[in-house]
């Protein structure tokens, strides 16, 4: 089994090898093709440590020359120099793999540090109570943004509790400040035509009530 990762602009750009441990395509994204380099950035323009959640650049041979009739566009979508922003979180390893960590502009900031939204959710969406989540940041005067939970419960007579989803979170060895600190139970969430969760619509249902700030 092998892990690619890729987008529209670049083609793929990741891939794990058939020479890698038979699990390694369940834990990583892959490592760059050779016709391309990958970069983890912080919030500027300087990489990010290894192991670290950052803002996923490359390029190579395979980045677009530019977008149709928008070359505004294109000039924007770099982070410095040729390094494409691909708009992914990605934590890079020792190795050189990568592991896809979310969407820039589903981060969430807390206290300075990058919750990695997505696999927060990929999380929780394995608690037998939760059929469908949605992660977004909500803005705090002493850190910056906390972290809300807004679920549609699995049975909605009988849906968790924010001590419910921290507990599983524990037990799945999440770090503590990635956990959610507000949740808010809905029938529904908001999607586009096409099915995709409208994350600033998700915000305005955020309720702060009962939540356990820490």
């Amino acid at each position: 089994m092998f892990a690619v990762w890729g987008m529209t602009e670049v083609g793929a750009l990741t891939s794990t090898l058939a020479s890698d441990a038979p699990d390694r395509a369940a834990r990583s994204d892959g490592r760059p093709m050779a016709w391309n380099e990958l970069r983890i950035f912080g919030d500027g323009t300087d990489e990010a440590p290894r192991g670290t959640v950052g803002r996923l650049a490359a390029r190579g041979a395979s980045v677009l020359v530019t977008y149709f009739q928008r070359p505004d566009l294109f000039a924007a979508s770099f982070i410095v120099d040729d390094w494409f922003d691909t708009g992914d979180l990605a934590v890079m390893d020792d190795d050189g793999y990568i592991r896809i960590a979310g969407r820039s502009k589903d981060l969430v900031i807390r206290g300075g540090e990058n919750i990695p939204v997505v696999e927060v959710e990929g999380l929780l969406l394995e608690h037998p109570d939760v059929d469908e989540i949605s992660i977004v940041g909500v803005p705090d005067d002493r850190l910056g943004e906390r972290a809300a939970a807004v679920v549609v419960p699995t049975d909605r007579a009988a849906p968790p509790t924010l001590a419910d989803l921290t507990e599983f979170l524990a037990r799945k060895q999440t770090a503590k400040q990635f956990w959610p600190e507000y949740l808010t139970v809905v029938d529904a969430l908001p999607r586009t035509a096409t099915g995709k969760i409208q994350k600033f619509r998700v915000l305005e249902l955020v309720s702060l009530e009962g939540g356990q700030p820490s």
